[in-house]
């Protein structure tokens, strides 16, 4: 079975839809690390088709406080001014079904995932020594995660921690060939606002069948999403930081 695999849309819109055209439907089941809304103007629209779209889909941070769940002071001044924007706009029905979200992690009989880390959706595993206490905690060999921004991963045998190869700058993917004995952790990267230098939309197919996973990136119209994010009084700096994926 090819899974598509998607976190941190932040209610990009013209991100999705640029994943979904590239990714030519070449799956059959989508699944989402969570981090559906905050950031960008699209919220509802998001939302609306996560819920019609994706088989299981746990809750990120920014869905917990946007659902009342959590409050805002752990945001810095930019994300609270988004959440709260989000909060503001958001459909109520849009806001329960992200209230309702599970926790994570989650998982199938391929693979699990979660947001942050395995207990807490705000902690970023950006680094090896920070992803190295958590392979001792992987109930199956591979788990797809989100939350940093930053697509990649680490893998782990016999103690040993690495991180795996990233996407290029002039690639528009780079596969994965699961070894045996190996344990991974995967993350896809972010649809709606990369945090690596690399301004594409970005997301993982993973086949269950081939024991691949194919990272991937996607362009999309930048300047449509930063336009709309001044239109709808968000902070510009939202925008700006699309252009240089940071």
């Amino acid at each position: 079975m090819r899974f598509l695999i998607l976190s941190d849309i932040h209610a990009n819109w013209h991100a999705l839809q640029a994943v979904l055209k590239d990714s030519k439907g070449s799956y059959q089941e989508i699944v989402c690390c969570g981090d559906l809304v905050g950031y960008n103007p699209h919220p509802d629209k998001v939302t609306r088709w996560v819920r019609e779209n994706c088989v299981t889909v746990i809750r990120g941070n920014h869905d917990k406080v946007v659902a009342g769940i959590e409050d805002l002071e752990w945001f810095n001044e930019v994300a609270q001014a988004a959440a709260r924007w989000t909060i503001e706009n958001m459909e109520s029905g849009q806001r329960d079904y992200l209230h309702d979200l599970p926790m994570g992690p989650a998982k199938n009989e391929h693979f699990q995932m979660w947001h942050g880390s395995q207990a807490d959706e705000d902690e970023y595993v950006a680094c090896v020594q920070e992803a190295a206490p958590h392979f001792a905690q992987l109930e199956m060999p591979l788990a797809f995660f989100g939350h940093t921004h930053l697509q990649g991963g680490f893998f782990a045998k016999r103690n040993r921690v690495a991180v795996l190869p990233r996407v290029k700058f002039d690639e528009t993917e780079r596969t994965i060939e699961l070894e045996p004995d190996f344990l991974y952790m995967v993350n896809p990267g972010s649809v709606g606002q990369p945090r690596d230098g690399d301004p594409r939309a970005a997301y993982a197919i993973y086949d269950s069948d081939k024991k691949l996973v194919t990272l991937r990136r996607a362009d999309y119209p930048i300047e449509k999403t930063a336009t709309e994010i001044q239109a709808a009084g968000l902070p510009e700096v939202l925008g700006l930081r699309l252009f240089h994926g940071v």
